[in-house]
């Protein structure tokens, strides 16, 4: 990991934005993406108890995935469809994937939900990473791929070779590698993971931080 790099691009961005994403500019961008709210609707709606009842489970991952503003509008309408069209055992082994990967065995859980995406020719990082990290802010990552690429090169995050089509392992090992450079940073700057990576972009975005 290049700790001078992260910390280079700290400073520079704090240099423009003192107040971290409490900066007036920021803290409008950070309303419409509305995390706040949607880690509300994830954690009422996906509880351990409430999966139980496997329409309401997938009700609720359906309206995560469609009102999000980090998951592309093309795979909205496809993501909604196909599951609203998967049979009663994929719904059920769709279901549990997400069950165990927000209350038990996450690699699991995460393969489980691959296996169902794929058959589907919906196996994208973003529709499996987008419900945990709304549940989990602080912990979890969602998967951009042009944004994850150029982290990992610019933090030259070792162990870590990005591949399009999603995989627990690289997930997890990414996961640990955005909370280890997260912790170091000002908290201004990792409100959330989504933050926190922004920040790394925006800063890479502006040519700064080489």
């Amino acid at each position: 990991m290049r700790t001078d790099r992260l910390h280079l691009a700290e400073a520079e961005f704090l240099r423009q934005y003192p107040e971290g994403f409490a900066s007036a500019d920021l803290a409008k961008i950070g309303k419409r993406h509305r995390i706040e709210q949607m880690t509300t609707l994830a954690r009422e709606s996906l509880t351990k108890k409430n999966f139980a009842h496997q329409a309401v489970v997938l009700d609720a991952i359906v309206r995560l995935v469609t009102r999000s503003s980090m998951v592309s509008l093309f795979e909205k309408p496809k993501f909604r469809d196909a599951v609203n069209g998967l049979d009663k055992d994929d719904r059920a082994y769709l279901a549990d994937g997400f069950r165990l990967l927000l209350h038990g065995n996450e690699e699991k859980g995460f393969n489980r939900i691959l296996d169902v995406l794929s058959e589907i020719r919906l196996a994208k990082w973003s529709l499996i990473t987008i419900v945990p990290f709304y549940y989990r802010p602080q912990v979890d990552v969602f998967v951009k791929p042009t944004t994850t690429k150029n982290i990992i090169r610019f933090l030259e995050l070792e162990g870590l070779d990005y591949r399009p089509r999603p995989s627990w392992d690289f997930y997890a090992r990414y996961r640990e590698a955005i909370n280890a450079c997260k912790a170091q940073v000002n908290p201004s700057l990792a409100v959330n993971n989504a933050a926190f990576t922004g920040f790394l972009m925006m800063t890479l975005d502006r040519g700064r931080a080489e």
